[in-house]
């Protein structure tokens, strides 16, 4: 690029030949006051905030649409200049409110700092009431309060320019002129691709985005992103969802692999927390992202991430890894490819944890399980199962340079006042082992399960579909509450199962050491206090429910005492620090022996943590990241789809065209972070003129 010079208030600065006066300003750390100019858009001079002086020139001009020459010379703050940008900007405020305390985009918005650069208040003019400004509303993502707007033209222009959509325009109406659409439509009856842009750019608060989508506790890159903000593992879901619309299904196991072992497995029961903050959700459904995850792994003939994946050299030191679950598996997995010697030892014949042993085979199929833990082992994992390690004592002398604990929750928890061992009770997490392992036991024809969550609800569809007849499901929360998938409650109701809302257990019938009966009383509200569950009853509401078996989906704990000589907290889970090393020098611990029961993504990113801790430990880098794509820039013209805001989610996806369907419905947030941020005049880099060349 060919570089000139001029000369800037009595500075002399380097700039592009061909680039505009006022870009070559702003990159020179020379502010010029500016509202409808934005770096990604076309000029078009219409503010005039941007007016200069020009040596040998008797106008002012507008250095957006101003071409820098080799020695020119230029007055940013002469009288003549400040004199018109002043005039400028309080005929922009004689029809913008006044009131920016109630603004969503107060001390954030360009409108204002520029009013406190130029010691404006609001107009000196007469007041001008606008009409046409009132046509606002909230459209689901976007809320548009008009009355605020300026018509600087940058989101008539974003949505055009960059975008290719074009569904803004200038409309006239009783001789005033304003931003809307056509006909004034509502956003979602026009081809809006609700891709944010014109939020991004606006220079006020006349189009936000609708409060509540974007978590606040998370860096801005995450959460415009909320898909990715969810992901506990934050794998970069907008790239692999344009692979797959590209039909690139490789490419987009890749991205995937980038963060998340098992991502077949995932494909099958991940609990989806990236759908519930998918912004499409607000608009009608969530994408289908764990159907569009599965559906590229199953057509992954390719394989191309194996070809980027690193393996480090040896490094001599050995790990033990108790446990071989999502969490253990993991973290063994990214172990090995850091040169580690890494010897896992499972309890269990298979390993996999809770995929192998937890959730039913009609939900996830095990010879899946068994080909992504053969995959992992391909690093040189050294897998021993049907070994239980009750004790660090067991392992100790074996030359192990670190431990991982990583033994999951593998035991049911059951209401204090049910916490016996009748014959025909069960906690869910055996219920679900046993049945794994093809040893159910007989079950009558009549069974209870107490529980809400997704794991009560593994236990009924599983009992129902062994042939027991009836099967009633017993939670303390109401229908629209409950913590088990919808598609898990769906399912269950079509099956027969009985869902009995709003009950708690007040106690048990029991007849030669089994349970013969269930008391419940209805429930009004619950809470969980200082005392543990603090129910509001109905009085008089009692009812008994005969039985023949009982299972207790109550929760899960881990399966450890003070005798396997780690420091535990709450009886059994394990106590650590924020690098998850335990209170022994070299002993880690990872996934649900740590947290409780939770997903299996969170196990995997929890493994992943516990890797890098553990490298760091042993004296690597901690560096476990990997680039297995190459990101290639993305087209952010990204055109009008007909009826976009109305299209339906489509799964489940059993073909191409369906997967396609399916992966053009995104917003494509991710290309929001695109966009450049303008910086006010208070920013430091304005405050970098004295470091430009000079003569």
């Amino acid at each position: 690029m060919k570089k000139i010079l001029l000369n800037i208030d009595g500075n002399t600065i380097e700039a592009i030949k061909g680039q505009n006066l006022l870009q070559a300003a702003l990159d020179a750390g020379i502010y010029i006051p500016h509202l409808c100019y934005h770096p990604n858009l076309k000029p078009q001079g219409g503010c005039k905030l941007c007016s200069v002086e020009l040596e040998g020139k008797d106008k002012l001009v507008q250095s957006c649409e101003t071409t820098v020459q080799e020695g020119m010379v230029v007055k940013t703050k002469s009288p003549k200049a400040e004199h018109l940008r002043r005039v400028a900007l309080e005929l922009l405020l004689a029809s913008h409110p006044a009131d920016c305390t109630s603004c969503a985009a107060y001390l954030n918005c360009e409108l204002q700092a520029i009013m406190q650069n130029m010691g404006v208040a609001h107009s000196r003019l007469r007041r001008i009431e606008k009409e046409n400004t009132r046509i606002g509303y909230s459209d689901h993502l976007i809320q548009k309060e008009m009355q605020r707007c300026i018509q600087c033209g940058r989101c008539v222009r974003a949505c055009s320019e960059l975008r290719g959509v074009g569904v803004l325009q200038y409309n006239k109406k009783n001789g005033e002129t304003y931003v809307g659409t056509k006909e004034d439509k509502p956003l979602s009856e026009t081809d809006c691709r609700f891709c944010s842009t014109c939020v991004e750019v606006c220079p006020t608060g006349a189009i936000q985005d609708i409060k509540g989508v974007f978590a606040k506790d998370a860096p801005r890159n995450l959460a415009l992103i909320p898909c990715k903000e969810k992901c506990p593992a934050h794998t970069d879901i907008p790239t692999y969802i344009r692979l797959v619309e590209e039909a690139k299904y490789s490419a987009a196991v890749s991205v995937i692999r980038e963060k998340l072992t098992f991502p077949l497995s995932l494909g099958y029961i991940c609990n989806h927390l990236c759908e519930t903050g998918c912004k499409r959700g607000h608009l009608n459904e969530a994408l289908s992202i764990r159907g569009l995850k599965r559906y590229a792994v199953e057509n992954d003939k390719q394989e191309l991430w194996k070809s980027r994946t690193f393996q480090n050299p040896a490094t001599g030191k050995k790990v033990a890894v108790i446990g071989g679950g999502p969490a253990g598996m993991t973290a063994a997995f990214y172990l090995s490819k850091k040169g580690h010697k890494v010897t896992v030892f499972e309890r269990q014949p298979l390993a996999g944890g809770m995929l192998s042993y937890g959730i039913p085979k009609y939900r996830l199929p095990q010879e899946i399980v068994n080909g992504e833990v053969a995959t992992l082992k391909e690093t040189g994992i050294d897998l021993k199962t049907n070994t239980d390690i009750t004790s660090l004592e067991e392992i100790n002398g074996a030359g192990f340079d670190a431990v991982l604990i990583s033994v999951g929750a593998q035991k049911g928890k059951r209401p204090p006042v049910c916490d016996r061992s009748w014959k025909n009770t069960y906690d869910a997490v055996t219920f679900c082992r046993l049945s794994n392992l093809g040893q159910l036991p007989e079950m009558g024809e009549t069974l209870v399960v107490y529980g809400g969550g997704n794991v009560a609800f593994d236990c009924a569809r599983t009992a129902k579909k062994s042939g027991v007849s009836n099967v009633k499901v017993v939670c303390l929360e109401p229908r629209e509450k409950m913590m088990a998938d919808q598609e898990e409650i769906l399912c269950a109701l079509e099956e027969g199962i009985e869902i009995l809302n709003s009950k708690s257990m007040l106690d048990l019938e029991e007849k030669d050491d089994h349970v013969s009966a269930v008391r419940l009383i209805h429930v009004t509200s619950f809470r969980f206090g200082e005392k543990g569950l603090e129910l509001q009853t109905e009085q008089g509401s009692e009812e008994l429910i005969k039985t023949d078996s009982l299972i207790f989906a109550t929760g899960q704990q881990p399966d450890l005492d003070d005798s396997f000589g780690i420091e535990l907290f709450r009886g059994s889970f394990v106590k650590t620090k924020e690098d998850l090393q335990t209170n022994l020098e070299g002993i880690y611990a990872a996934g649900d022996a740590v947290t409780g029961t939770r997903s299996v993504v969170d196990a995997i990113a929890s493994g992943r943590q516990a890797a890098s801790s553990i490298d760091k430990y042993l004296g690597g880098d901690g560096m476990i990241d990997e680039l297995l794509y190459d990101r290639e820039p993305v087209d952010p013209e990204i055109g009008v789809i007909e009826g976009f805001a109305k299209m339906q989610r489509v799964e489940p996806l059993q073909g191409e065209c369906d997967a396609k369907a399916e992966a053009c419905r995104c917003l494509q947030c991710d290309l929001r972070l695109d966009i450049d941020k303008v910086k006010f005049w208070g920013d430091p880099h304005y405050k970098q003129v004295n470091k430009v060349v000079s003569e």
